[in-house]
């Protein structure tokens, strides 16, 4: 390729125009190209670009540019491309540390020793971009400390605490394709940052024009680059097995990473905690970018198709439970028989049920210890199964659910109420805590306490689904499911925001049959009574007590029964949250519950579906 284009400028911006006038390229697509062409803090990146506009590239450049990629819910995350300003790449991977070293010093003015935790996973690029980010900190007067070699998300949370940063760096894109990768940012804490700081960084990113930056080989030899790897590695192991609980081991466990970091710290925790049978599944053992044995290449636990071969394996070999984490080890997925005989029939478990499981489990056994008392909490979102709430009522402890979507505001709920009297976070995306090492939602210590919990029912002569079941009988009979509208590029935006206006504005006032009885929204504060005489009218609106979010709960008449939607923070797509639930008094025959509620979720998944398909 050459090394320069022969366009010039004025031609290109010109080219850009007509492309806009045409209908190839957004109007922000225009201004945001247009920037990276004249300013001088893009120069190294404008010949590129001039090359995609003498091909005529205009779906890529749209794609690359018609936004600022965003902080969400975890991070800065998207589609890696060596251009573009919603794309993953050198320049916004760099402007990210930038920022947020800009915004920590400025907070921190004064204070002597300013430092970063960096960690990255096995994606593309990983590598790299967490040395650049090293680079930039030490540049602005940072000591870094950086665990070399794959690690996981809560391993940075702890490191963030352990050597008492002032921030820290996670490059990962968790769960997400293997074209992504993303920057994770977290405050001294060990969470992810919360507003306002993240605003504020986002402000200094938007804002940065030169990225100072020191090579991190000259940076590591002189010091300002610290490894810290087998320090950190052995503390965290320690606090993950602190968090362990008594009881029998004998259970034959199979483990996937998934082909990410899991396995460096999963197979050394599940071993000392007693686990002397745990075998890594094959197939998924490789750490790789490509996911190569995964279905579709995407290595997510809540979708059940990553069971299926490591299921047919277990099957065959005997195993009592298959544990797997996603590619940054934070959340854990799990599959089991549904009896005591593995070559019987086997299920996954939802993330909603293997945090209820969890849940009990713990507030069960710290009961049976004496240390367990009014004063203690458990911590969950608002699109987290209700089922937690109640289990938590049954132990006489409270629940903490009044969360928007993100560990960060578990963490930041933590906080608030005191980590001492702490118990148990979860969500429903298949994340969960327990102790205070760490402020982040932790996949090894969730694979140490199901297994514990597994092997206890064992001894016990039950299985996890018929533990679940128990809790079903007790109160009342939980089905939940996610919907995911897929939403691409600018025109998905415009759809989301169509679609997210329409939940609010033009509601939808059935559902699988049921009238829907309320509209709660996050957004505007307000909660509208659709059983009013004039349901559209002001006069149906009342305060809602919450958290502020783009978040839209549309509860039926049916107690127990909700829909939420709200836009992802990290991918392009709108999430359904669908809940349904049956009175204890109507679930006395699980199997016919289970139907009923099948029928339900169908139905509401194929009216939200239509609502959607009209109003987006």
């Amino acid at each position: 390729m050459a090394d320069s284009v022969p366009l010039s400028i004025d031609d290109a911006l010109h080219h850009i125009a007509k492309a806009k006038d045409d209908g190839l390229i957004s109007p922000s697509a225009q201004k945001n190209i247009g920037d990276w062409l004249t300013e001088s803090r893009y120069a190294g990146y404008r010949d590129e670009v001039l090359r995609h506009i003498v091909g005529g590239r205009w779906k890529q450049l749209d794609d690359a540019f018609w936004t600022v990629i965003p902080f969400g819910t975890g991070g800065r995350r998207g589609r890696m491309y060596p251009i573009g300003s919603n794309a993953i790449n050198d320049r916004t991977i760099g402007e990210s540390a930038q920022g947020l070293a800009t915004y920590v010093a400025e907070v921190l003015k004064g204070e002597s020793g300013l430092s970063c935790a960096i960690a990255y996973d096995t994606r593309h690029r990983s590598r790299h971009f967490a040395e650049l980010c090293a680079g930039i900190m030490v540049a602005n007067g940072f000591q870094v400390h950086f665990l070399d070699g794959y690690r996981s998300t809560p391993q940075l949370s702890f490191a963030v605490r352990h050597q008492r940063c002032s921030c820290g760096i996670m490059v990962t894109a968790s769960h997400n394709p293997p074209s992504d990768n993303a920057v994770k940012v977290y405050w001294s804490s060990g969470a992810q940052v919360l507003p306002p700081h993240d605003e504020a960084i986002i402000r200094e990113v938007l804002a940065c024009q030169q990225i100072a930056s020191v090579p991190f080989a000259e940076a590591l030899s002189d010091g300002r680059v610290k490894m810290v790897t087998d320090e950190v590695d052995a503390a965290y192991f320690d606090a993950v097995l602190a968090c362990q609980l008594p009881g029998p081991r004998d259970l034959k466990i199979l483990y996937t990473p998934l082909h990410g970091v899991g396995s460096q710290a999963t197979l050394p925790i599940l071993q000392r905690d007693g686990f002397a049978d745990v075998e890594l599944y094959g197939p998924h053992a490789e750490p790789s970018p490509d996911f190569p044995n995964v279905p579709g290449h995407v290595s997510n636990p809540e979708n059940v198709a990553v069971f299926d071969e490591p299921i047919a394996y277990a099957r065959q070999q005997g195993h009592h439970l298959i544990l797997a984490t996603d590619p940054d080890a934070d959340r854990l997925g799990c599959a089991a028989p549904l009896t005591l005989d593995p070559a019987g029939p086997w299920a996954t478990l939802t993330g909603n049920q293997i945090g209820v499981l969890l849940a009990d489990f713990i507030l069960g056994q710290r009961a049976a210890a004496g240390d367990l008392s009014s004063e203690h909490y458990l911590v969950k979102t608002l699109v987290t199964t209700e089922l937690i709430r109640r289990i938590a009522d049954a132990h006489g402890v409270r629940c903490e659910g009044d969360l928007l979507v993100g560990f960060k505001n578990i963490a930041a709920t933590m906080d608030r109420c005191g980590p001492d009297r702490f118990v148990f976070g979860c969500e429903e995306s298949h994340g969960y805590l327990v102790g205070q090492y760490v402020r982040d939602k932790d996949g090894p210590v969730a694979c140490m306490l199901i297994s514990e919990l597994a092997a206890r029912l064992r001894a016990e002569g039950k299985s996890l689904h018929q533990r679940l079941a128990e809790l079903y009988l007790s109160h009342g009979y939980h089905r939940e499911t996610v919907i995911n509208l897929a939403m691409e590029g600018s025109e998905g935006m415009e759809a989301m925001r169509r679609l997210m206006a329409a939940f609010r504005d033009e509601p939808v006032r059935t559902l699988a049959g049921i009238p829907v009885v309320a509209i709660r929204d996050y957004l505007n504060q307000t909660s509208r009574d659709l059983t009013s005489p004039t349901p559209l009218d002001d006069s149906a609106l009342s305060p809602l007590v919450g958290p502020e979010g783009d978040l839209v709960i549309i509860d039926l008449k049916e107690p127990g029964n909700y829909v939420a939607a709200r836009p992802s923070g990290t991918e392009p797509k709108i999430k359904l949250y669908v809940f349904t639930r049956l009175a204890p008094a109507e679930s006395g025959d699980l199997d016919v519950a289970e139907k009923t509620l099948s029928r339900r979720i169908d139905d509401l998944e194929s009216d939200m579906r239509a609502f959607a398909e009209t109003h987006s």
